[in-house]
């Protein structure tokens, strides 16, 4: 683990040059906590599970919000950085899974999570990073930046400031639409591969704050038309990892695994939403080697909870206080459709 951060910190390292000739302003800003983040990374994923030869693809996007990382199974081949949903669609490849891991992570959190989804399914997953810009700076700093249920909103408040300072750079686009109502990048990303016919995983898989990510871009593709939703409904289905966040309805068969001393995702988590699979003695982490054995085995639980998605009696997901508890995710959703 410490080679893999010592060589994604080198990468870093060699990159911030071209960086700061981008954007000066967001480089000052947000590379000593990008770099805390990739630490980060390793207290809450499976960063063994991406190769040294690997960290080089992940080192320039570190931080880069939206990014989309193609993942393959372990010795499947290597991995690969787009930069846009459209870059990543042309190519025209089949994955099994859509990824978004949480906590701020970098693409360094992002690829190590999808690697583990991947390697639990035999085939590619695609993970989106979901980053860590200055309004997670400044959510962070009023203490709301882990609590990201209610309080997610306080990040949206920050978003014309990340938007702002994309005026200053070279390979960033301003996004299309007001900048005051606009979502986060990463949302905006997963509701475009959403929402294009030729992106369809069988899986959506969540992790922490990542859950929350999932649930706005699918509560904004609701707003847009209860078809398109349908859709991904029909041909998608749900695995929620530490954080038991609502989806929309027409989602009610989700699955959702929780550590048996989760309290902080159980803090960020409905409590009306009943755990499908209790990990004995596992924490919030994913990392295998996090102490006493307290890191969640992502690859064996998601292979153990497949089978549950056959059986039509198993219960459903509870969506009476839906309207109440996915308040936050709705209001996102009904801003942006204006």
């Amino acid at each position: 683990m410490q080679s893999i951060l010592a060589h994604l910190q080198m990468e870093r390292t060699a990159a911030l040059p071209a960086k700061f000739a981008d954007n000066p302003f967001r480089t000052l800003a947000l590379d000593t906590l990008q770099r805390r983040n990739a630490i980060l990374d390793a207290v809450f994923y499976d960063v063994n599970a991406v190769t040294k030869e690997e960290t080089p693809a992940l080192a320039f996007w570190l931080a880069r919000e939206g990014a989309i990382v193609f993942v393959p199974p372990t010795g499947g081949g290597a991995l690969r950085v787009f930069l846009t949903p459209e870059e990543f669609l042309k190519e025209g490849v089949a994955v099994a899974a859509l990824a978004i891991a949480g906590v701020g992570s970098s693409a360094l959190g992002a690829a190590a999570f999808a690697r583990n989804v991947a390697d639990s399914l035999g085939e590619p997953v695609v993970a989106v990073v979901s980053g860590y810009g200055l309004a997670d700076v400044l959510t962070e700093a009023l203490g709301g930046f882990f609590w990201f249920g209610a309080l997610n909103s306080i990040r949206h408040a920050f978003e014309p400031l990340d938007a702002f300072t994309k005026l200053f750079t070279r390979t960033e686009q301003l996004e299309s639409g007001y900048p005051w109502t606009r979502t986060s990048k990463d949302t905006e990303t997963v509701i475009a591969l959403l929402e294009d016919a030729r992106f369809s995983p069988r899986l959506l898989v969540g992790h922490s704050k990542g859950n929350l990510v999932l649930s706005e871009a699918l509560y904004a593709i609701a707003e847009e038309g209860p078809e398109a939703l349908k859709n991904v409904a029909t041909r998608s289905r749900i695995i929620t990892i530490s954080a038991k966040v609502g989806m929309p309805p027409v989602f009610a068969d989700v699955i959702d695994i929780m550590g048996e001393w989760d309290w902080f995702g159980a803090l960020n988590s409905r409590p009306d939403i009943p755990a499908d699979l209790i990990v004995p003695h596992a924490w919030h982490s994913t990392n295998l080697e996090f102490p006493m054995g307290m890191g969640i085995d992502v690859t064996q639980s998601i292979k153990h909870v497949m089978a549950e998605f056959e059986p039509a009696s198993r219960p459903k997901r509870p969506t009476r206080l839906s309207a109440i508890l996915d308040a936050p995710q709705r209001a996102v959703a009904a801003v942006r459709s204006r």
